[in-house]
């Protein structure tokens, strides 16, 4: 990630105004840590991010564009949350290490990063505070979409 790029993040978190913004505390000095275990990419309108039921356990931090997050059951596709910058997703499989609980589309075009759990690993081996802040912030978000009052969950 380059430094143009970690600041439009930083950027998209101080703008997300929803429950679950990704705010670790992390100095600038830390983010730039962060951003050496990273992985940027982007997708394409109507491109899927994360298939239900897939074991991947990836965490995804989206800087621009719109996710929408779906499930499929007995009564149908049914939409939990449209995600926007500023937030992660994939938060429920990186923690409970249970395959993808529900499907994520992009609305527009993503710019994302994605933090595997090799990676991270080898971040909490290397830079603790920082796997730490990290940890503690995905957290966060997980516990405000699973206390959401809508009864829709968007944990993945």
């Amino acid at each position: 990630m380059t430094s143009a790029t970690l600041d439009a993040f930083r950027q998209s978190i101080a703008q997300h105004r929803g429950d679950d913004v990704f705010a670790p505390e992390l100095d600038p000095a830390q983010w730039a840590v962060l951003a050496t275990y990273l992985h940027a990419f982007t997708i394409d309108a109507n491109q899927r991010l994360i298939v239900q039921g897939a074991n991947d356990r990836a965490l995804y931090f989206l800087a621009e564009g719109t996710l929408s997050v779906h499930r499929l059951g007995s009564e149908g596709q049914v939409r939990l949350a449209m995600l926007n910058p500023g937030t992660v997703v994939g938060e429920g499989a990186f923690f409970a290490r249970r395959p993808r609980s529900a499907m994520v589309d992009a609305v527009s075009a993503c710019r994302l990063w994605r933090l595997t759990p090799l990676r991270f690993g080898e971040l909490a081996e290397r830079q603790s505070a920082i796997a730490l802040a990290v940890t503690l912030a995905a957290a966060q978000v997980l516990a405000r979409r699973q206390g959401s009052r809508s009864g829709r969950v968007a944990t993945t």
